[in-house]
């Protein structure tokens, strides 16, 4: 069985762990799968926010502050240190734990803390000018302006540079002042380094110079034919146009003339199209419904026999790889890679028969699968007091309570598959 998000696939291979390493499976035919390489980087007197068992750890130690701040005998500047909750990082980790935070704190501990609730202060810092970067300006704006009016003290252009277990020392970027303040609990969303286990092995493959794994379109990683990674241990190092032009050229070029038809071009379109994805981010900037389109510009002819030669069909595409884009470290591009690899591990005696990848532009016949293909669903930031925001594809922003049941809808539905 192979577990991917809340749901079991069956893949044909038992898998079980390897070596008791976090984030390795070997799957019995002989395939690693690596699944997760990256792990917040942090100093001991903070707490991260990655595992189940942290969420477990956050939730103890805020009631202990609060045991603790509801001691008679405390001063108020104590009561006041102990119930400092810092959140560290202004992304979608960070503020949604800020927002989950207020509301676990103003509609529950503020019930059963009556006395103490008016000393609670929750700071939210980010580096930046702004937080939730990622997002649609308007979903930042109305994110800042909500935490304002919660009372959240959100600091940005703020940079941590120590943290003892007493206080926190805080660098203002722009005036270079630094300033400490006490606190109770700090939670870090912020900064990732690389798992051991992923260390050795790049250091075994020849990658020890880099974060993260580099895999090719199929997830494999380079420099091995059975280790496949997926997650945020790994980045698909997408093949170049301009690398691979001379041998685009010759597998389209079919009769060896030397000179390349509009028509001879469309016969191979579709595999090279999806061989090397930057080509349609490229077309679609320049409004082009396909390549040959961006052959016959590159001419000034719009007819079907326009010819055009090696130099000339590098001038046409010469701009092509500018738009290699790496995807995101998301749970929405795991689970997408997770159903890809399985549904590639199910098939894989079928398609070693019957191939129905793209052409080989380099060798002969076809690759035994289409490559990986993320699709980028949408995101949502949930912002406390029953708000969420969501950027879909399309430029559609919404931001609300409708958008919170949008938010619930789609985890209840992960969650029963």
């Amino acid at each position: 069985m192979f577990l991917l998000h809340t749901s079991f696939i069956t893949v044909g291979f038992i898998i079980f762990p390897l070596c008791g390493c976090d984030g390795c499976v070997l799957i019995s035919c002989g395939i690693f799968l690596l699944l997760s390489g990256l792990i917040l980087m942090f100093p001991s007197a903070c707490l991260p926010s990655q595992e189940v068992e942290d969420a477990q750890k956050i939730r103890k130690t805020v009631i202990e502050c609060f045991e603790k701040a509801d001691l008679p005998n405390l001063d108020d500047e104590a009561r006041k240190k102990l119930l400092h909750f810092v959140v560290v990082g202004g992304g979608p980790t960070g503020v949604e734990f800020a927002a989950q935070l207020h509301d676990f704190l103003a509609e529950d501990l503020s019930k059963l803390y009556p006395t103490i609730k008016d000393f609670v202060k929750i700071t939210l810092l980010e580096g930046t000018d702004h937080i939730l970067n990622m997002f649609d300006k308007r979903i930042t704006a109305f994110a800042e302006d909500k935490f304002k009016r919660d009372g959240i003290n959100l600091r940005t252009g703020s940079m941590v540079v120590n943290v003892s277990d007493k206080d926190i020392s805080i660098k203002d970027i722009k005036s270079g002042s630094i300033s400490s303040e006490p606190y109770g609990m700090i939670v870090w969303s912020t900064g990732i380094g690389t798992r051991p286990v992923m260390i050795d092995l790049m250091k075994q493959i020849g990658q020890g110079n880099r974060r993260v794994l580099a895999t090719d379109e199929w997830l494999r990683v380079e420099g091995s034919d059975t280790i496949y990674a997926l997650g945020d241990c790994a980045t698909i190092n997408q093949r170049k146009v301009m690398e691979d032009i001379a041998d685009i050229f010759k597998k389209a070029d079919k009769d060896n003339s030397g000179t390349l038809t509009v028509k001879e071009f469309q016969e191979v379109l579709k595999d090279i199209c999806e061989r090397y994805p930057q080509l349609e981010l490229y077309l679609k900037n320049k409004q082009m419904h396909s390549l040959v389109d961006l052959l016959k510009a590159s001419k000034g002819d719009i007819k079907e026999s326009v010819e055009v030669d090696i130099e000339e069909f590098k001038s046409a595409l010469s701009q092509v790889d500018m738009l290699m884009k790496n995807l995101p470290a998301t749970a929405q591009v795991a689970s997408q890679q997770g159903v890809y690899l399985a549904n590639c591990f199910n098939r894989m005696e079928e398609c070693q028969k019957n191939p129905e990848g793209p052409l080989r532009i380099r060798g002969e016949g076809r690759h035994r699968f289409h490559p990986f293909r993320y699709r980028h669903l949408g995101q949502f930031a949930p912002l406390g007091g029953e708000q969420t925001a969501a950027q879909l594809p399309g430029d559609w922003v919404s931001i609300g309570h409708s958008t919170q049941w949008l938010w619930y809808s789609v985890y209840a539905r992960y969650a029963v598959l």
